[in-house]
């Protein structure tokens, strides 16, 4: 009998002291939850919360592919490109101008843009419309005959003479 009772106790004292495993230090990839302004966000641990933020939380789509930033300035990490013409979340508005973005369909918080990066979607095809009309606007060429059988056309950007 008291055997057993060293035994246990020996068992007891050995299991006390042992400690807990520490908690392992998050990775970029872990998923943390921030509070700003009432609103809670989820995110990667790479992607810093934003100081400021007034929720949107509308579908818009890229214009072009740009960046997706770390933190609502250019002065973070590259995350990843947009995809153009791709549908994302707008989660909200925050400091500097610029937009907290989340994939179609999800809440998560997956980086920053700035705003001319996306328009809403209903306005896709209206500002594509726009934009194209405004760069197809024909330059006006200065020409004058030479020999009478062939031109020169001044370059307008370059200012130099093209003899046809």
């Amino acid at each position: 009998m008291n055997m057993r009772m060293v035994l246990a106790l020996l068992f007891v004292f050995s299991v006390s002291a042992c400690k807990a495993p520490p908690k392992p230090a998050p990775t970029d990839d872990t998923i943390v939850t921030s509070e700003v302004n009432g609103v809670t966000l989820t995110h990667r641990y790479a992607v810093l919360p934003p100081k400021e933020f007034e929720p949107v939380k509308q579908d818009y789509r890229a214009l072009y592919p740009a960046s997706l930033m770390s933190t609502p300035d250019f002065g973070g990490k590259v995350i990843r490109q947009l995809t153009a013409g791709k549908t994302y979340v707008v989660l909200g508005q925050v400091e500097h101008f610029w937009l907290a973005l989340a994939d179609e369909g999800q809440e998560e918080l997956i980086g920053y843009v700035p705003m001319r990066a996306v328009v809403k979607s209903e306005l896709y095809d209206e500002t594509l419309r726009k934009d194209k009309k405004r760069r197809v606007i024909p330059k006006k060429q200065t020409c004058v005959s030479v020999d009478g059988s062939s031109k020169a056309c001044k370059n307008a950007n370059s200012g130099t003479w093209i003899i046809d």
